[in-house]
């Protein structure tokens, strides 16, 4: 079985209730038939203009300079990938068969970048010949549909994670692709062979097919394909991503005309990786319309970055993207819990996904669904046996005091000499009395900190221990003032206060640094108390309210490996404790710096094991 849906509190879940593709086995409406014909139209018609253009590809391909054996081979693996969906537009080759050679391809990296470093140079039977000589491994094709993607367009912690987790699962070899909307504020300076699809694509929305250009280009070696609609222009045409009156129509129309377009291309993917509430109503479309279209091997997963923001809108707007009102606005199906004349769209991605990766550095899986559901706990709790707790990562490959081109020494846990040149050469930097035997606190995004006059006190004792602070600089006017007010106080000795942005400076206060001050643990957006880790830095959590640096952490059953190692080493410390151990422990300070910096915290370690055991799961589902 698919997909199973649970009964609400107080109800059983049972046999008679079927499966959403099992309920809708009526002929398709007069629109879907419509649909398909245009489908049909715009598969001729990318044929056609594909043989007409022939002669003009095949001067332009001997035109380009070959690729280097191993030189780009990300690129080269995007390329393959595209010149494989012409292969099926063209009729050259199945969906099926499409689908199996894009796992081939990246499934065998290393001999695709030796064997198909002259593509440019072959015509598509060519490479196919070569590519049916690949055995197909066990890879997964993922496509992730979403409203973020770093660098594209970044406003939360949803854009590291998509680009963080993608990088991770190719490098692994898998095949990951992203589709995103064709913002007006996308800034496309980091991605590579931008360039439009010739041929429209349709996609159903409010009672009729509408045109879509289709964008496609290559970011960090991951395919992206960029989905702007011409007749709704103005839906993705704004300053900003989020916060207008009709996001419900914007972002219905993007998940529904992403699921068009994977079913037009003939993609098979082994999963639909879904995003918070914006994009959750690609599970009801699946399982209810586009299941039936060639997609039956594929599965749903949904991440849910936060509960906060869910979705609610009036029943009658499902009916904009095809879906069925009276049938979806139901107590075990989108009805909301609270206000019922509504319909939850986060609720509903719960319900039709197979499996829900919740992004959480901290917490279980029963503390959030108790505690931080914000109302979604019934069908949380319904559905615990698919939930999964999976902390956010951080990229390595910048972060890495062994290599970080911006530190004046490398160190690594096995060399910590380095850090303390760092640390001399920091604060030389910002006029800082050089003493490597200092304790040097950095606080890094002081805008998530609710800076009060307690913490000006604590700083202040602190700074009566021979400990110096370096505080980088917010967007709150405020609290830059008060930063600017208590550097004044302790008449600039002890205490430098940045307010600019300076990435090299960035790099070089956390490998100098003895302490990082954080919000929280839990802190998914700059990642900062990874990065700290990373740096031999520790991580310590301001409860500015307790009118002290303190973090409790709770003793609790399944957590992630991240949680378990830092309650266990930092997360009881305060400030002032944390300044003890270092001058009266020196030597066991320095051990447990040491075994937090081998810990591997990026987004290829626990996040990545996350993700790809519930896509194992799923795919016997």
């Amino acid at each position: 079985m698919a997909l199973a849906l649970g009964g609400t509190s107080g109800q059983s879940s049972t046999s008679s209730l079927l499966l959403p593709q099992q309920q809708q086995q009526q002929e398709y409406s007069a629109e879907y038939s419509l649909l398909e014909t245009n489908n049909a139209l715009w598969l001729l018609k990318s044929s056609i203009k594909q043989t007409e253009r022939s002669s003009l590809l095949l001067d332009k391909i001997q035109q380009s300079e070959a690729v280097n054996k191993l030189g780009n081979e990300q690129s080269l693996w995007w390329e393959l990938l595209l010149r494989i969906d012409s292969m099926v537009l063209t009729g050259l080759i199945d969906s099926a068969e499409a689908s199996g050679l894009r796992k081939t391809v990246m499934g065998n990296k290393f001999s695709v970048a030796l064997v198909f470093f002259d593509i440019r140079q072959k015509t598509d039977a060519e490479l196919l010949a070569k590519l049916r000589h690949f055995s197909d491994k066990n890879v997964f094709h993922i496509i992730q549909i979403c409203t973020e993607m770093e660098p594209l367009v970044s406003v939360g912690s949803l854009s590291s994670y998509v680009t963080g987790l993608s990088k991770a699962l190719q490098k692994k070899g898998h095949m990951v692709e992203v589709i995103l909307p064709k913002y007006a504020c996308l800034d496309l300076t980091e991605m590579q062979g931008l360039r439009e699809i010739e041929a429209e694509l349709y996609s159903y929305f409010n009672g009729q097919l509408h045109g879509n250009r289709i964008w496609t280009g290559i970011v960090h070696g991951i395919g992206v394909t960029l989905i702007q609609p011409l007749y709704y222009s103005s839906f993705f045409d704004r300053e900003r991503v989020y916060g207008y009156s009709d996001d419900f129509e914007r972002f219905t129309y993007f998940s529904r005309a992403s699921l068009d377009y994977i079913a037009k291309s003939g993609k098979q993917p082994d999963v639909l990786h879904i995003h918070n509430w914006e994009t959750a109503i690609v599970g009801p479309l699946f399982w209810d319309i586009f299941v039936k279209q060639g997609l039956g091997g594929t599965r749903v997963l949904l991440t849910c970055h936060d509960f906060d923001s869910q979705g609610l809108e009036q029943p009658d707007k499902l009916a904009l993207c095809g879906l069925d009102p009276a049938s979806l606005h139901r107590p075990d199906r989108l009805q909301d819990h609270t206000m019922t004349h509504l319909v939850n769209v986060l609720k509903g991605g719960l319900v039709y996904s197979n499996k829900v990766v919740i992004v959480s550095s901290m917490y279980s899986k029963e503390r959030i669904i108790s505690s931080f559901s914000h109302g979604l706990e019934p069908t949380l709790a319904i559905h615990k046996d698919k939930l999964l707790v999976s902390p956010c990562g951080f990229d390595n490959s910048t972060w890495d005091p062994s290599k970080d081109k911006f530190l004046p020494k490398n160190y690594s846990a096995d060399d910590l000499k380095g850090k303390s040149i760092c640390k001399v050469a920091l604060q030389q930097q910002l006029g800082l009395s050089r003493n490597s035997s200092t304790v040097l606190v950095g606080c890094i995004s002081t805008e998530l900190l609710d800076f009060d006059p307690n913490i000006q006190k604590v700083v202040w004792n602190a700074t009566q221990k021979n400990v110096q602070f370096i505080f980088v600089g917010s967007k709150v006017t405020s609290v830059n003032g008060a930063l600017e007010y208590l550097q004044k106080e302790l008449k600039d000795e002890t205490m430098r206060f940045v307010n600019k942005y300076d990435e090299a400076l960035l790099h070089l206060i956390y490998a100098g640094s003895d302490i990082i001050l954080c919000q929280s643990f839990h802190d998914p957006l700059p990642q900062v108390p990874l990065k700290a880790l990373k740096y031999g830095a520790a991580p310590v959590a301001v409860t500015s309210n307790e009118n002290k640096f303190r973090h409790f952490v709770a003793h609790e059953q399944e957590t992630t490996r991240f949680s378990q190692f830092i309650s266990s080493a930092f997360g009881y410390l305060s400030l002032s404790q944390a300044v003890d151990e270092i001058k009266n422990n020196p030597s066991k300070w320095k051990q447990k710096i040491a075994d937090a910096m081998v810990k591997d915290f990026s987004w290829s370690a626990e996040c990545y094991d996350v993700h790809v055991s519930a896509y194992t799961a799923m795919k016997s589902l």
